[in-house]
């Protein structure tokens, strides 16, 4: 049953991004709220499908398979709409093309370690990783319809210099993880 519901958890992260992006897509600030929270519904799947799976013996081979595959299209397809819709302006661009590299490198090295029998579990910086990228991601979404909230005028810059944090921790990260792949590569 635990496994069943941490995979619905996960599945239903992946059927939340065409709705999100399809709510991006659109004017207005409803749109843009209800992009964003969607967008944050379907990243708390991220935490509750691990903690069901974790906790409540809900592990599964096909849950392994899509959790990582879930977070990496959600992000892309949030980052792909920021891009066309200009909300990623001039070198901030760097940073969603360094995440998404990332990424891929890190998938295709998952992939190939896991014919070796390699385990690479997630790092705790990995993880701290994720929660900034999600937050530079949830303001960026909303962007500049907060500009009647008081306080929150400078939202989406803040967005921004999340998003950059979150790539030089993509980074590290993925230096982390190509160091574990290149030491298994050479010993072959």
């Amino acid at each position: 049953m635990t496994r069943g519901l941490a995979n619905i958890l996960t599945l239903s992260r992946i059927a939340a991004i065409p709705i999100v992006v399809g709510f991006m897509y659109f004017p207005g600030a409803g749109a843009a709220w209800t992009a964003l929270i969607l967008f944050c519904l379907a990243a708390l799947t991220d935490w509750a499908d691990g903690f069901v799976a974790r906790n409540w013996q809900g592990e599964s081979k096909l849950g392994s398979f899509l959790d990582p595959i879930a977070d990496k299209l959600l992000v892309a397809a949030v980052l792909l709409m920021l891009v066309s819709q200009g909300r990623l302006p001039g070198l901030w661009i760097l940073a969603g093309l360094i995440i998404l590299c990332r990424e891929i490198l890190v998938s295709g090295l998952r992939e190939y370690l896991a014919e070796l029998r390699v385990s690479v579990p997630v790092s705790k910086l990995a993880k701290w990783k994720t929660a900034i990228q999600f937050i530079a991601l949830s303001t960026l979404i909303l962007g500049d319809h907060l500009l009647a909230v008081p306080y929150l005028r400078q939202i989406e810059p803040i967005g921004l210099y999340l998003l950059g944090i979150a790539a030089g921790l993509t980074v590290v990260t993925g230096y982390d993880y190509l160091r574990v792949g290149l030491r298994h590569m050479e010993s072959e």
